[in-house]
């Protein structure tokens, strides 16, 4: 049995500053508290997020200067596993400052440094090399300037066959994936527009074009993000939407990235892949709940978990399935 089933990569890691202001008044200069700061980019929030769910994973990422040698002090704070490569650019830092008197988030993200070829031509060999001994790889979030928008395409492509591939990213990357053979794909409603090309006003809209998604061999399980509301979960012969529960929301920051790590961390506690997709959506509404960039709490997961899979009426399924889902699923009502 491998000690670590999960592998994430964040090609476009980020120092993300939180602060908090009484009120944003343009012109004006804004004195904040005293910043939080934690480590950020897609790859290393899911990761931070299996870990706070009691999990396991390593992360992949490149990064340079000072910015991030913090990363990397940051990240062993955590406890989190992980695989720097180096580069000579600063890596990127991000800014959220809350206003007080509104709680609404203004969120600075910034695009990133620049990777010359050989450096994304690294972490390409990297990441398929550090994946041959691992069950799942998480490809997550933007690509920085320089590299091509193919690059998780060429990432798909030239995995090992044993390697189940989860993507969560969004732009022409995200197109460029289009019947690549993901094992999982978790867009949100405007990423599913743009890889459908349509509005998709109705939910019947929406269920068609994840079908589409599946059969055109784009990917094998689609969660369809849909915020508050919860996700709609499709295989080849199985669909249906699940609900997410209502709580107090402190900040959205890491709720997709908590979700996907709820899912593969369920995935790899044998839960089967509804349990697993409900376990995402409890570790995401967590997520909601505590805040800044904090992500989900472990005890606030378990619990909501319970919750979600009575409302949901599921009862445990055993995955037949060589490939970890079942090829026909029905729901236990």
């Amino acid at each position: 049995m491998r000690e670590n089933k999960i592998l994430t990569l964040s090609m476009n890691p980020a120092i993300d500053r939180n602060a908090g202001v009484r009120q944003v008044e343009p012109n004006k200069k804004l004195r904040c508290q005293e910043p939080s700061l934690s480590p950020g980019g897609g790859g290393i929030n899911v990761a931070r997020a299996i870990h706070k769910l009691g999990g396991k994973a390593k992360v992949v990422y490149p990064a340079g200067g000072p910015t991030g040698d913090m990363l990397e002090q940051l990240l062993k704070r955590e406890g989190i596993r992980q695989c720097r490569i180096q580069t000579e650019s600063w890596m990127r830092e991000s800014l959220t400052v809350t206003e007080e008197t509104t709680g609404n988030q203004f969120r600075f993200g910034m695009p990133g440094p620049h990777l010359p070829n050989p450096i994304w031509e690294k972490c390409l060999e990297t990441i398929l090399k550090e994946s041959q001994s691992v069950d799942f790889l998480v490809a997550s979030g933007s690509l920085p300037p320089g590299v091509p928008d193919d690059f998780y395409a060429q990432l798909a492509k030239k995995r090992d066959p044993h390697l189940k591939l989860i993507a969560d990213s969004s732009g022409k990357s995200l197109k460029k994936l289009k019947g690549c053979g993901l094992f999982l794909l978790k867009p949100n409603l405007r990423e599913l527009r743009d890889l459908s090309g349509r509005e998709l006003e109705t939910e019947r809209d929406q269920e068609r074009a994840a079908k589409e998604l599946v059969r055109n061999g784009t990917c094998e399980v689609l969660v369809l993000s849909l915020g508050a509301v919860g996700v709609l979960l499709t295989t080849r012969d199985f669909q249906k939407r699940f609900r997410a529960p209502v709580v107090p929301v402190k900040s959205r920051i890491g709720a997709g990235d908590s979700t996907v790590a709820g899912i593969v961390l369920g995935l790899t506690r044998k839960m089967d892949l509804i349990e697993a997709v409900l376990f995402g959506i409890s570790s995401g509404v967590a997520a909601v709940m505590t805040p800044g960039t904090e992500l989900c709490r472990r005890d606030d997961a378990e619990r909501i978990f319970k919750q979600v899979k009575e409302e949901n009426k599921i009862k445990t399924q055993v995955i037949a399935s060589s490939r970890a889902f079942p090829k026909k699923m029905r729901s236990h009502e």
